[in-house]
């Protein structure tokens, strides 16, 4: 349940349009909801602003559509991460409002507005082998009521490329930078900006970049300021975070 949803319900009981008994049915669940695979969160939104989100890797079908069907039934957009598209056809025959991204690998159902940040959060690539983490962070930055730039193949190996862009890139208020291989990305980019930058590195790149140690290891190391960094191939958690900082200007 979101704010908004919650303050209709108490004005409705104010206003006599909807009883006690029936407010309290509505609110049963508003703590969690127990499916003892699941424990569904109903209540995170009034808390941090989103509905709980689904990591979908090492979850079954069946347990990804109850749990969709409930937060959906409940008011709530549904975000599912880490899908298939296997997943998401079993999603659309029970919600037919499902939309999926191959490429990021989400399931979005939208129920209701999620009320908009204010905020633009401008999501870089490095390489276009880094789209499916840039994606999912663009998907949840979108999804989460922020303006998205997505401007992507912009690494440091034809630095041009990032430099045609500046002027779009300084626009955002937020910037999300997803690089793999060395992940050397985010540093020139936050050496030429004000914004909070959120780099994002990825499990690209040749054996010696350690399934993307080698590129979390350069963003922990960045000599320019204001890089914060998140888990490896985490883009879900860049554009949470985003989110938290772009929510401020409201």
């Amino acid at each position: 349940m979101t704010e908004n949803k919650l303050k209709e319900l108490l004005e409705a009981v104010r206003e006599g349009r909807v009883d006690v008994e029936e407010a309290l049915k509505r609110l049963k669940n508003l703590s969690y909801e127990d499916l003892f695979y699941a424990k569904i969160d109903h209540h995170r939104a009034l808390r941090q602003g989103f509905p709980e989100v689904i990591f979908g890797q090492g979850k079954t079908k069946e347990q990804i559509v109850a749990i969709c069907r409930r937060l959906y039934e409940a008011g709530s957009t549904v975000l599912v991460t880490r899908t298939t598209e296997e997943v998401f056809q079993q999603v659309r025959s029970e919600l037919p409002l499902a939309q999926f991204n191959s490429l990021a690998r989400t399931i979005v159902i939208p129920a209701g507005e999620i009320p908009p940040t204010g905020g633009r959060v401008a999501v870089l690539s490095a390489g276009t082998a880094d789209l499916p983490v840039a994606e999912e962070a663009a998907v949840t930055a979108e999804v989460m009521g922020n303006e998205v730039v997505r401007i992507y193949d912009v690494g440091v190996a034809g630095i041009h490329r990032l430099l045609d862009q500046m002027d779009r890139v300084r626009e955002a208020d937020v910037i999300i930078v997803v690089a793999g291989m060395e992940g050397a990305l985010a540093s020139v980019v936050a050496g030429m900006v004000s914004q909070p930058v959120i780099a994002v590195p990825t499990s690209v790149g040749y054996g010696a970049s350690f399934g993307g140690l080698a590129a979390l290891l350069t963003m922990l190391n960045s000599c320019a300021i204001g890089v914060g960094v998140v888990n490896i191939d985490n883009g879900f958690g860049a554009a949470a975070l985003a989110t938290a900082i772009t929510r401020l200007k409201r």
